[in-house]
């Protein structure tokens, strides 16, 4: 019987859950669609603004971890820990927590990753440059590939370093996020 994922270092936690790209599978869109009621069910009676699929799950045709993301945005005067509190209660596990942002999985056992991996980031609404970001490798083939490329590139260098993994990408994604939000002004406010 092995250690329980609390008990692990980050570093046994990077080699029991690496990096890994998969091609795009059409079934994330509905394991989105899935989790997106789930989540608009238990989150009923709290001020959730808007629910969105992001990263590269989302961007038809480019490799991706095998993990659906989902953005949760609340209104900006509802308590952020109250809902994170409903999201837990009902199986999702808190990765990480700050003042502003809350980030939670669903589908990482102490055998491994399960059939379906969630990460699910809990904000106030107006903080989601991913939906540009997504926007943008949505309607820019060329640049989707590149992304692709630079992931590709990456992803055996650091395969047991999530930091250094999202680090490496930083740059890419904030050039082309500003570049979206130039170009798609006002689309989601």
């Amino acid at each position: 019987m092995g250690k329980e994922l609390w008990e692990l270092s980050l570093e046994e936690l990077w080699e029991r859950f690496p990096i890994f790209l998969v091609p795009h599978n059409d079934k994330w869109k509905l394991y989105y669609d899935e989790m997106e009621a789930f989540l608009k069910s238990i989150l009923s009676e709290h001020p959730v603004e808007r629910i969105s699929h992001i990263g590269s799950t989302a961007v038809p045709g480019i490799w991706a971890k095998n993990i659906v993301d989902i953005l949760i945005e609340v209104s900006k005067n509802s308590d952020l820990e109250k809902t994170a509190k409903v999201i837990e209660k009902n199986g999702l596990i808190r990765m990480s927590a700050g003042a502003k942002r809350i980030s939670f999985n669903r589908g990482y056992t102490k055998d491994g990753f399960a059939d379906r991996v969630f990460h699910v980031h809990l904000r106030y609404a107006g903080d989601h440059d991913e939906l540009y970001f997504r926007d943008y490798l949505n309607e820019h083939i060329h640049t989707a590939s590149e992304y692709e490329t630079l992931k590709l590139r990456l992803w055996k260098q650091y395969e047991h370093n999530r930091d250094a993994y999202t680090e490496a990408k930083t740059a890419f994604i904030r050039k082309w996020t500003a570049e979206a939000r130039k170009m798609y002004a006002g689309r989601y406010e």
